[in-house]
């Protein structure tokens, strides 16, 4: 009765995704996102250079996928992604195709790229714009931007998440806001 029992539990489990070998449970839904994830990664990977595994982890987030490093590298690693002097490559050699593939390497990030690398969030606070960054993101955050010569900024103060942008005064604090945030969310 006993061996019965068992056989049916065990029949049970490998029907619902149970491994045996590795001891993992690998449900559907599961199984989905993962595919899910490896085809986000390639999608990111043909639109843009990435540079790190941090900022294809960031990337991802912005897709609403949420990924531990650890993860991400066995994604790589099943990928078979190649990682070059200007990032990470698909196997078949080809890298994004968007702008960031066809600037050549010396040149700086444009602001689009900063904000996609590095921007978390973005709020106004009276003639200031309050930017959250990843850690150390902030100071190539604030040298992007004053590089951008925006005329409605007079200047950035960076800590290490954080970017005071300085504005004139609310209308053009607002404006600073917008124009951020609309990049932010594209």
């Amino acid at each position: 009765m006993r061996v019965a029992y068992l056989f049916k539990l065990i029949v049970y489990l490998y029907e619902r995704g149970f491994r045996f070998a590795d001891r993992a449970f690998d449900f559907s839904g599961d199984a989905a996102m993962k595919h899910q994830r490896l085809d986000a990664i390639r999608e990111v990977l043909a639109k843009s250079t990435v540079a790190n595994q941090d900022e294809l982890r960031r990337k991802l987030r912005r897709r609403g996928i949420e990924v531990t490093q650890a993860t991400l590298s066995r994604d790589i690693h099943e990928l078979r992604l190649s990682k070059g002097p200007s990032g990470y490559a698909l196997p078949n050699g080809h890298r994004g195709t968007g702008a960031a593939a066809t600037e050549e390497d010396d040149g700086p990030p444009s602001m689009a790229e900063m904000i996609e690398s590095f921007v978390l969030r973005v709020r106004q606070a009276m003639n200031q714009v309050v930017v959250g960054t990843v850690k150390g993101g902030a100071q190539p955050f604030a040298l992007a931007l004053d590089n951008e010569g925006w005329p409605e900024v007079v200047g950035t103060v960076a800590g290490d998440d954080t970017v005071l942008v300085i504005c004139p005064d609310t209308r053009r604090a607002a404006d600073v806001e917008a124009r951020l945030r609309t990049m932010l969310e594209s």
